[in-house]
């Protein structure tokens, strides 16, 4: 069924719906309802706008496109799974959470506590602003995504980011068997206690990055402003820029262009530093 150009403020305003295609619908007004489309599965929304909360709950089969969550969208989608988003605003804080089988492309987002324990999630052609994006989700899929905001990535599994650009704070902290290639990332304290993530023809910014590491693996990466790096890692490293300063690797072999500083006080640290000049 194809509803157009209506106006929806009530609460549960299409609950339970199977088969509903939305197309020009606004979803705000005075009763200020919330949960339009709670429960409802095959659903379609198309050039709408939604300004009332909790819109898509526990949905199943949710196609979106050249749609706007304003920041009163509160908790757009959650609980939901194969979702398709496409062309749309997602302004509202904590949009998507607990979901499946996600795809979002040429898509804006503005939302603190973005993507929490999600899924098996690909991105692509898109821009976010948000701090803790994407905590405590797995299977991700990253492609040209732009991101600014502090605390990314953290305790994510089984990920994969290529042609992206992350200026952010304490990014990736616990991520597990992750591989990042062809991006840039800027910010502090990066990858703290991660394990096996892998850095390629990277372009790593900010101090202290790759601390308290497993299994780490950084190729052919440059390194900029990046001090007291690799403290207590484990780290397979191939570096053409110089690195201000490394600090007590704990083991593996960190190749080098130059170093400012080697610190190795610690009788545990047995890594060793190449310079290749």
């Amino acid at each position: 069924m194809i509803i157009e150009n209506e106006q929806f403020d009530e609460e549960r305003a299409l609950y339970g719906s199977d088969g509903i295609e939305a197309v020009g619908c606004s979803f705000d007004g005075p009763a200020d309802g919330e949960s339009a489309f709670k429960e409802s599965s095959n659903i379609i929304a198309r050039d709408c706008f939604f300004n009332l909360r909790y819109p898509f709950w526990h949905v199943k089969g949710l196609e979106i496109s050249g749609s706007e969550m304003t920041e009163l969208c509160r908790a757009a989608i959650w609980y939901s799974k194969e979702i398709s988003v496409k062309d749309t605003k997602f302004h509202g804080i904590k949009a998507l959470r607990e979901c499946a089988e996600v795809n979002i492309e040429n898509s804006d987002i503005k939302s603190p506590e973005f993507g929490w324990s999600v899924n098996g999630i690909r991105m692509s052609n898109s821009s976010a602003e948000s701090e803790y994006f994407m905590m405590r989700s797995k299977g991700l899929e990253f492609d040209n995504v732009k991101l600014k905001g502090k605390y990314s990535f953290q305790y994510i599994k089984y990920a994969t980011f290529t042609n992206c650009e992350f200026d952010t704070k304490d990014a990736f902290w616990h991520a597990q068997n992750v591989h990042i290639k062809n991006s840039i990332i800027s910010g502090e304290y990066l990858a703290w206690y991660c394990e096996n993530v892998t850095f390629e023809n990277c372009t790593i910014t900010g101090t202290q990055p790759f601390c308290y590491c497993k299994g780490l693996k950084l190729i052919n990466c440059k390194m900029e402003n990046a001090d007291l790096a690799f403290e207590k890692s484990e780290v397979d490293a191939d570096i053409t820029t110089a690195v201000d300063s490394i600090k007590n690797p704990r083991s593996g072999k960190i190749r080098v262009k130059a170093v400012g500083e080697i610190i190795m006080n610690d009788p545990e640290a047995e890594g060793e530093v190449i310079i290749r000049g």
